[in-house]
């Protein structure tokens, strides 16, 4: 501040302190001051206005260097606050896409608006989308995109949902990618909406390259599912971005955790491809349980993988111990399998295990009930 003072000092005594004429003009103070100042701090206007943290403003920061002024992201953010968006969206949007601040709205971000909601698309809507890829809502071609996309994924509210997790949909070429893959998918067998739940689990699903989707397929078709069949779209979800190799040592691990053999792990993974992704622990606990408390043989369980998709805690265990009380106890007219007793809906169970016996077994129901919050009943030990 000392060095400001001395600064305009000088230069407004300048011209009577020289003895000969001065030919230079007096600088006005203001443009002094200006000269001066500090210049524009983005980091700090990031954290202060748009509620950025510290971290993601100053990497957000770095495509903003040559902002010398707060007008142009005062606009923004104000345009932004008018579509509804909260703080936490605001900071979500700039962080993912800083340059938005340096917008035009009345040229860029104002048009846009229109046009989307030219189409029919609310304002909270709109304000998802920004949110979803503002990329995207920046683009002249956003308005082809969702024409495009909306009759694929059935909504626009599916679409929203799609953009949650994968942004690039509004940011990858049609022609390149997207149309390639999808008219791929379609001939292996999938309709629109499969691909549409698909993207919901994989969102990468049709922007990937169209050359890394055909590995998948073929991947696909090794783990022993056809193109074609109802359980591709599963089979692809399987093998999402795994290697040969990761495929090879999952199915090598399957066979010994539960003593499968080849033909075994084969059957398993057909009907049920995604347990490829199921973490080693999940699957080490289930052949444990299964094989070693149920007394399930190994092959029973590859030719019905789905007792491997159900929650131990919640079902696979207190299910057994009911079944297992009724058959010790004499009360089961049939020899029904664990796997039916495992598989049926809540309020089939019920019905069939648990109220047949309200009266020979009054606690039974209590003791499930029980079972199923994690306690083992004093009934059910055996």
């Amino acid at each position: 501040m000392l060095r400001l003072r001395k600064c305009i000092l000088s230069r407004l005594l300048s011209p009577f302190s020289s003895s000969s004429p001065s030919t230079s003009p007096i600088v006005p103070l203001h443009r002094l001051l200006s000269a001066t100042a500090s210049p524009f701090a983005v980091e700090d206007y990031l954290v202060a206005t748009c509620h950025l943290t510290p971290a993601l403003a100053l990497k957000a920061s770095k495509p903003l260097s040559h902002l010398k002024s707060s007008a142009r992201p005062d606009s923004v953010v104000a345009f932004l606050s008018g579509l509804g968006l909260s703080d936490a969206d605001i900071a979500a949007a700039v962080a993912r896409d800083p340059r938005l601040l340096c917008s035009k709205v009345e040229r860029t971000l104002a048009p846009r608006l229109a046009e989307l909601r030219g189409l029919g698309l609310s304002p909270s809507q709109v304000a998802r989308l920004v949110v979803g890829s503002s990329r995207g809502f920046r683009s002249p071609a956003v308005v082809s995109k969702l024409q495009y996309y909306v009759p694929l994924f059935g909504s626009i509210d599916n679409l929203l949902r799609a953009l949650k997790s994968n942004y690039s949909l509004l940011t990858s070429s049609l022609d390149r990618t997207v149309k390639p893959n999808v008219a791929f998918l379609m001939e292996c067998g999938l309709d629109a909406c499969d691909i549409a739940k698909l993207s919901f689990s994989m969102p990468r699903l049709v922007t990937i390259k169209p050359e890394c989707l055909r590995g998948m397929a073929e991947c696909a078709e090794a783990v022993g599912v056809r193109r074609g069949t109802k359980m591709f779209r599963h089979a692809l979800l399987g093998v999402a971005f795994l290697s040969k190799e990761k495929i090879a040592a999952k199915l090598e691990f399957l066979k010994q955790t539960f003593q499968w053999s080849d033909a075994e792990v084969a059957v398993a993974v057909s009907k049920l491809p995604v347990v490829l992704r199921y973490s080693k622990d999940r699957m080490r606990r289930r052949s444990e349980f299964l094989i070693s408390h149920v007394g399930l043989e190994p092959e029973y369980i590859a030719h019905r993988p789905n007792l491997l998709t159900y929650s131990l805690e919640r079902r696979l265990v207190p299910r057994h111990y009911v079944v297992k009380f009724l058959k010790e106890n004499g009360l089961l007219e049939d020899d029904r399998s664990y796997n039916t007793a495992v598989k049926v809906r809540e309020n089939v169970f019920l019905e069939k295990f648990i109220h047949p016996y309200k009266k020979v077994a009054p606690s039974l129901a209590q003791d499930y009930a029980a079972a199923c919050r994690g306690e083992v009943p004093i009934a059910f030990r055996f």
